[in-house]
């Protein structure tokens, strides 16, 4: 079943009469086909390179043709989809070039980012609390669910960094890094033995050995794609021919 994310949103208007707040209005069928859709892509429900029929989806979701084509559409935008004129909307297969550039990216950035949310203080809780449900949860064996919950970890470590634009640009490389992720693990599924690379980031983290976090996760990102860039297609080669990912 397609997962369908639900929001609460927290500005609704309080009744005179009474402190609890009013229901809040159903989320607009344009957010919650994406929604939909975005989950399963990023949990490897929907695999890269299907195709998506604005009929079949709606159907699924008990919807109209019209938010599910919206919804591709964000979904296009944010480099989850492709959609052409003639073979209309399918996941988008991600090649080692845009994997490479977007890990190049995230290389640079989230490391950065983490470093100064250690210097500052920033509270690890919630990374904490991801990380010991990824370990005693079914994301511990679930290759579906580690995906989603692996999004929620890095996102944690970084969130406190103190820089509200380098937080925006991160979370705009989310979805993409993730749809490399789950294609990753089906090339090398390694999600697990990587749940012991978030503890030791994390325990660095909590200590406040900023420099150990920033060396550790810089070197988590770099491995992963490394491990799996020589199976992605178009992979890129090095000078003597070799994949680049096999270095």
């Amino acid at each position: 079943m397609l997962y369908v994310a639900s929001y609460i949103r927290s500005d609704m208007p309080v009744a005179s009469t009474s402190s609890a707040r009013r229901p809040p209005p159903p989320v607009s069928r344009t957010d919650f086909v994406r929604d939909a859709i975005k989950e399963a892509i990023l949990s490897g429900e929907f695999a890269p390179g299907a195709t998506l029929v604005e009929a079949e989806v709606g159907a699924l979701l008990g919807v109209s043709k019209t938010p599910v084509r919206e919804a591709l559409r964000i979904l296009a935008g944010s480099g989850l989809v492709t959609m052409s004129t003639y073979k209309g909307a399918a996941v988008r297969v991600i090649d080692a070039e845009s994997a490479y550039a977007v890990y190049d990216l995230r290389a640079l950035l989230e490391p950065e980012a983490v470093r100064r949310a250690v210097e500052g203080g920033a509270d690890f809780g919630e990374a904490r609390q991801v990380l010991a449900d990824v370990e005693t949860g079914s994301a511990a064996t679930d290759r579906a669910r580690a995906s989603l919950t692996n999004r929620l970890f890095h996102r944690a470590l970084y969130a406190g960094c103190g820089n509200p634009l380098l937080v925006e640009v991160l979370d705009g490389l989310r979805d993409q890094a993730a749809l490399i992720t789950v294609t990753g693990w089906g090339i090398s599924p390694t999600w697990q033995g990587e749940a012991g690379e978030h503890r030791a980031i994390l325990t660095a983290a909590e200590s406040g050995n900023a420099r150990q976090a920033e060396h550790l996760l810089r070197k988590h990102i770099t491995d992963f794609i490394d491990r799996v860039g020589f199976g992605l297609p178009g992979e890129r080669t090095t000078e003597t021919g070799d994949p680049e990912g096999a270095r």
